[in-house]
């Protein structure tokens, strides 16, 4: 179990420093009903990523590691497929990134935040985790790395659990900044949303090719043994 969880603690920390979520987190909280959109886009990122996390779960889960305690050999096509995914993802990003930090755009979609239902926040939170392009393939690649390792189910679910609780740290902390600090702590996240927004790109794209470059390896480790 706790190689398993070496072996993902990687991608739970990519996804939790994301700068999108983590800006919309910010933004949601300046909204007059801050507190309780910010509780509920927090509710519906964990679910997404719980929900996409076991879905991989259930697919990994019934093929386990092989009778040598191997990964599979899909788990390592899979594995070398998102990788080379998030190393051409990467290097696209890079090479759009902003040359001046200060001329950074939010996507057009923010700028509505302060409109949105709490019901429509809350499934902004779940898109943003299971369906947004960044960290899917992570969450994809961490739930077929615990259901292909041989675990027992009840440690599956464990080292998932620590997987989403640490992916959300991004979103924890501003929020755990505003409900303690209150109007004080806007100006805080203010600092911090204008960071992300000016270094999303570059910081993501860093992240990507890295892990991507893991992915690879990790994936032509499996076919190869």
């Amino acid at each position: 179990m706790g190689g398993v969880l070496g072996d993902v603690l990687g991608f739970a920390a990519a996804v939790a420093i994301s700068p999108l979520p983590i800006i919309a987190v910010i933004l949601i909280l300046a909204t007059p009903r801050g507190r309780l959109n910010g509780v509920l886009f927090t509710v519906g990122w964990i679910l997404g990523l719980a929900v996409l996390g076991a879905v991989m779960l259930a697919v990994a889960s019934p093929s386990g590691a092989s009778a040598h305690h191997q990964p599979p050999t899909w788990a390592g096509a899979l594995k070398l497929a998102l990788g080379l995914f998030l190393v051409l993802f990467g290097a696209r990003q890079w090479h759009r990134r902003p040359r001046d930090p200060a001329q950074a755009r939010l996507p057009k979609w923010m700028g509505a935040i302060d409109r949105l239902a709490p019901a429509k926040i809350f499934a902004l939170g779940l898109a943003l985790a299971a369906l947004n392009a960044k960290n899917a393939p992570l969450t994809i690649a961490a739930g077929a790395t615990i259901g292909s390792a041989g675990l027992p189910v009840g440690q599956q679910i464990a080292v998932l659990a620590i997987f989403v609780v640490i992916a959300t740290l991004g979103l924890l902390a501003p929020l755990g900044v505003f409900l303690v600090g209150g109007e004080r702590a806007r100006t805080t996240l203010g600092n911090w949303k204008e960071w992300a927004a000016q270094h999303n790109v570059a910081v993501m794209a860093v992240l990507f090719f890295v892990l991507g470059l893991k992915l690879v390896g990790d994936g032509i480790s499996v076919l190869a043994s």
